[in-house]
């Protein structure tokens, strides 16, 4: 458990070292020609660490409960949330997700932080939701674990 911890607040660390990175404009120009894409990914990865820790603070703690078996999913979970942030940015881009129905003359982009933070918070209902948008709009069957969710 004492790994796992200490690889969140690693991956948390590396998070906030690439956000000051960035936000420095030090950044290589094609990363700052992405700093929407970039930033939706570390938001994601933020929500996905905040909830493997509160993972680890209620198995361990609460319920004490904690199985070394599930350690690969902690380790796994925050780069599934930094991906699932990014794909969020994609989605809002093409139009596919809305966050509000008009454009407002001084909006910034904090929706869709906060929007790539809520996709990395709970990859599995992000995902799935993804795959009712897929199949809704191009037919697209949902995965086998999509499928086996929903039961």
């Amino acid at each position: 458990m004492k790994k796992v911890i200490a690889f969140l607040l690693a991956f948390v660390l590396a998070l906030m070292a690439s956000l000051a990175w960035e936000l420095s404009g030090t950044a290589p120009a094609w990363l700052q020609t992405n700093h929407l894409w970039f930033l939706c990914g570390v938001s994601g990865g933020f929500g996905g660490c905040l909830y493997c820790l509160r993972g680890v603070y209620l198995n361990a703690c609460v319920r004490k409960n904690w199985d070394a078996e599930w350690e690969p999913w902690y380790y796994i979970r925050p780069f599934a949330s930094l991906l699932s942030g990014g794909v969020s940015c994609l989605f809002l881009k093409a139009g596919l997700l809305i966050l509000e129905a008009g454009e407002k003359a001084n909006a910034t982009q904090l929706g869709f932080y906060a929007f790539a933070f809520v996709a990395g918070l709970n990859v599995d209902k992000f995902v799935a939701k993804i795959e009712d948008i897929a199949q809704a709009t191009w037919g697209i069957e949902k995965s086998r674990a999509g499928r086996e969710e929903s039961k």
